[in-house]
């Protein structure tokens, strides 16, 4: 349960209630704007007010977020939580006023085990007679007693876990800029990961303690800059330097060694990734453009994010934000800050050294970065979501495979009956900027700031009666558009519709699973009936009918065949020779029955990987509508 999949789930969990912190940042820069000259005198204390009370119950903010988050957004869970939230609050203020206070900490302990609650007791079944309060009624119950507990527990351990806080504090303060170092290290790390949000809790949230002139007490740096603690930014300033100016930094270099024919489509991506690392402090478009070719120079980029922030320590730099670390927070923040307009130089001299790095270990160690490859991994498709989604889909194994599926700003989390059944070179192709695989069935996808959407979906496909039949590769090679084959046949779509491949490989698979109704004496073609119904003709070149002992049989009429399994052998280098074309057309010939076609993008494919052509098939789908 605890596991790396959970861990996943939990960073994401914390990620949402901290959606609603820009809110606060805003009204408390808002505040700060002469008022009294437009005779609303009034307005910067209520603005001043909105945003400071949105940190004050930050706590069952984050109780809420977390459980909505880890019980798949069941308002039972939601509710529970608040419900325990307000509990601990009047306990601990009843009995102890001026020991134990609602915390971030409060807030994510009770929002995991509402989250917890809800998977448990949802299928929970009581007597006839109170059956009522069963199932997922039973959790604001259970949590109301559990957040009593929880109440008398922290009050009888206050004021030892206080001392313990305020020491932790002691101690990572005490390290000084090495424990900056340490942490902005372990920050760049954990993002490959999706766990960076973990150790952000910890020191954004928990580490140091302030009090407001008015009384209120606040934990961690980032409540505490906001609310106006001098010291208060360390673990956030030095974040500045790297999102602002290092991530597109690293973009440009990579833009600028591409090569010359691919450069114009890599620029135009990587122009956009590098504004929305530099504006909104999304990195992970860049940062994954690197990562799976060279990770050692991952690393490489954290051991400088941990310096660099360890300098920002050093110089004073006290900056902080409500989401993340880029432009537009930066304005919004700079007046809270101590020698916050330092970042600016600091951050140019950063950005320098890191387009010089990236540009010489590139070169140097010829990284297949993006523009340097045959397929480059990031396609302009953002408009093609629901083109795509049902190829995506079959590339995580089938929506039967997928036992949960959410996503955050930049990837799709996935916990899968089989992670093994995951095409991650189809998923490459289908614009997907790494895929990392974390055990237990779960699995993460790096798509960039569109996962959202696939997300939505593909959830909506799973939840459609429509079946897809789903076309594998039959070759190695690569993959390009049926009118692109040098015979007007096929090309002009007379025999069907369908894709072609070039082979780089003298091996055809099956590229869909059925029954073998035709199969040519030559061997050079042959056809396949699936269950829907669909004929599908594979013919291996262009004018080879009359090539002889080219091509060796491994199956014969009337046999089932599965997707991937070898169907014919041939001899690449005599086609080369002798044949008009390599270009081995998959078509439909029956494509009158086909209500819809869905295409992956024509770049290079492996035999048998999923998810190069989808189609919907009229019959089929007509039957499941009147069901």
């Amino acid at each position: 349960m605890f596991g790396v999949g959970y861990l996943q789930r939990l960073g994401r969990a914390f990620m949402l209630p901290m959606t609603v912190l820009p809110a606060a940042a805003i009204f408390i820069l808002l505040s700060r704007l002469p008022w009294d000259s437009f005779g609303m005198g009034e307005a910067s204390d209520m603005l001043l007010a909105a945003g400071m009370q949105i940190f004050q119950y930050v706590p069952y903010v984050f109780a809420v977020g977390i459980a909505l988050s880890m019980s798949n957004q069941s308002v039972f869970a939601g509710m529970a939580s608040l419900t325990g939230m307000v509990i601990f609050a009047a306990i601990t203020n009843t009995y102890d006023p001026d020991g134990v206070q609602p915390s971030m900490f409060a807030g994510a302990v009770i929002g995991v085990v509402s989250g917890w609650a809800s998977e448990k007791f949802k299928a929970l079944k009581l007597p006839e007679s109170l059956q009522f309060f069963g199932g997922s009624r039973f959790v604001p119950i259970f949590m109301a007693a559990f957040s009593l507990l929880f109440a008398w527990a922290m009050i009888r351990a206050g004021h030892s876990i206080a001392d313990l806080i305020a020491e932790s504090g002691t101690v990572v303060g005490s390290a000084g800029g090495f424990g900056v170092f340490l942490y902005g290290f372990l920050h760049r790390i954990l993002v490959a990961f999706g766990l960076h949000h973990l150790v952000n809790h910890i020191f954004w949230f928990q580490v140091g303690e302030y009090q407001s002139p008015e009384g209120n007490v606040y934990f961690g740096d980032l409540p505490r800059f906001f609310a106006g603690d001098p010291t208060a930014g360390a673990y956030m300033a030095g974040l500045y330097p790297i999102i602002m100016f290092a991530l597109p930094a690293i973009a440009f270099a990579i833009i600028h060694e591409a090569r010359e024919d691919l450069k114009p489509k890599i620029s135009k991506q990587f122009r956009i990734a590098a504004l929305t690392a530099f504006l909104t402090g999304v990195t992970e478009p860049v940062e994954f453009a690197f990562l799976f070719v060279a990770p050692y120079l991952f690393i490489l980029h954290s051991l400088i994010s941990g310096g660099v922030m360890w300098l920002t320590y050093e110089l004073g730099i006290r900056d902080g934000f409500s989401f993340s670390a880029g432009a537009l927070e930066y304005v919004i923040n700079l007046p809270l800050s101590q020698k916050g307009w330092m970042i600016i130089p600091l951050g140019l001299a950063v950005g320098v050294l890191y387009y010089i790095l990236f540009r010489w270990c590139i070169r140097k160690f010829q990284l297949s970065t993006p523009g340097r490859e045959d397929s480059t991994r990031l396609d302009d498709w953002a408009g093609d979501i629901p083109y795509r989604a049902p190829l995506i889909l079959q590339a995580l194994g089938g929506k039967e495979n997928i036992v949960r599926l959410e996503a955050c700003i930049t990837r799709l989390r996935l916990t899968l009956e089989e992670d093994r059944r995951v095409d991650a070179n189809s998923l490459r192709n289908l614009g997907a900027a790494g895929v990392i695989h974390l055990g237990g069935g779960n699995v993460q996808v790096v798509f960039g700031t569109f996962s959202e959407l696939i997300r939505e979906e593909i959830f909506k496909l799973m939840q459609l009666d429509v079946h897809q039949v789903q076309f594998h590769s039959p070759v190695q090679g690569r993959m390009m558009p049926l009118e692109e084959v040098d015979d007007p046949i096929f090309s002009q779509r007379l025999v069907g519709r369908g894709v072609a491949f070039i082979p780089d490989k003298g091996e055809l698979v099956a590229p869909v699973g059925g029954k073998i109704i035709h199969l040519y004496p030559t061997k050079h073609a042959i056809g396949i009936l699936t269950k829907e119904g669909l004929e599908v003709l594979l013919h291996i070149g262009i004018d080879t009918s009359q090539l002889k002992d080219t091509f060796t049989a491994l199956v014969q009429e009337g046999d089932e065949v599965s997707p991937g399994q070898p169907l014919i052998r041939f001899h690449l280098q005599t086609l080369k020779s002798k044949a008009r074309s390599l270009a081995t057309p998959m078509v439909i010939t029956n494509s009158d029955i086909v209500k819809s076609w869905r295409f992956a993008p024509f770049t290079a494919v492996k035999k048998g990987q999923a998810a190069v052509m989808s189609v919907v098939v009229k019959e089929r789908e007509d039957k499941g509508g009147e069901q």
